[in-house]
């Protein structure tokens, strides 16, 4: 593998999303900051989701997660679609780069966007409320896979899209929709039976609940089969990413 050019790109990507800061990382902290504050003030105190948590700190991971899972998309899929209607994607062909360093370095780079925001969100949020951490591993754990999903989400819609509307259709009518249903506002427990089997084909809801069972304990679906509904849409989201690089799909066109 080549490590020189493998962090030399990933060093490009942070150092991207890194001189815009503002943008990239202050801005949706204080999205997430008024979600809270906005849902917090309407519904805390009317719902108990689960016994002995307030609706306020239930929210707070779901929040987080949200974060996460929407700036590990943007930076991998803003980074690719600026660089092919740019022109410079013909810069990093020419490198000495596999198909997997490649995709290792816009993922891993996304990776730290989504964290460095969601531990911002969380910072901030427990200046408001505590919110306790029963299982840290799982904290850790469901955080790096769900940025990575949404990473390689955002490899494969940067590669697909030829134009800036075209990406933003993918985050409009995918991303978005898949993060607001996926229980960050409630849990799934209080919706009708059929809106409950439908959650369950949304591969974010596993993220998010898992991410949630690691602050409190408790959640909608084992953790054991969240972890593997994420962990192996991840491992099918980067095979067909890889595939996509390594045939050079929309890339040398």
């Amino acid at each position: 593998m080549n490590l020189t050019g493998f962090y030399t790109l990933f060093c490009k990507e942070v150092l991207r999303f890194g001189k815009v800061w503002l943008q990239t990382l202050m801005a949706p902290i204080v999205t997430a900051l008024l979600y809270l504050l906005v849902f917090g003030h309407v519904l805390q105190g009317r719902i108990e989701v689960f016994p002995g948590v307030g609706y306020l700190a239930f929210l707070v991971p779901g929040l987080v997660m949200m974060s996460v899972i929407q700036n590990a998309f943007a930076n991998s899929s803003s980074s690719l679609i600026q660089s092919k209607v740019s022109g410079s994607l013909v810069f990093m062909l020419l490198a000495p780069l596999s198909h997997l360093e490649f995709f290792a370095a816009f993922v891993t780079a996304a990776v730290v966007r989504g964290l460095v925001v969601g531990l911002g969100v969380y910072l901030v949020a427990v200046l408001f409320v505590p919110v306790p951490v029963a299982h840290p591993w799982a904290v850790a754990l469901f955080a790096v896979l769900g940025s990575a999903m949404a990473g390689t989400l955002g490899v494969i819609a940067g590669l697909w899209a030829e134009k800036f509307d075209q990406l933003a259709g993918f985050q409009n009518f995918v991303i978005l929709p898949l993060s607001f249903l996926s229980g960050v506002f409630y849990s799934i427990r209080s919706l009708p039976p059929f809106w409950q089997g439908a959650s369950h084909l949304n591969p974010f809801f596993y993220m998010i609940d898992g991410f949630r069972y690691g602050f409190f304990g408790q959640a909608d679906t084992p953790p054991g089969i969240s972890l593997l509904a994420v962990g192996g849409t991840f491992l099918l989201l980067a095979a067909a990413a890889v595939g996509m690089i390594r045939s050079g799909y929309k890339i040398r066109e």
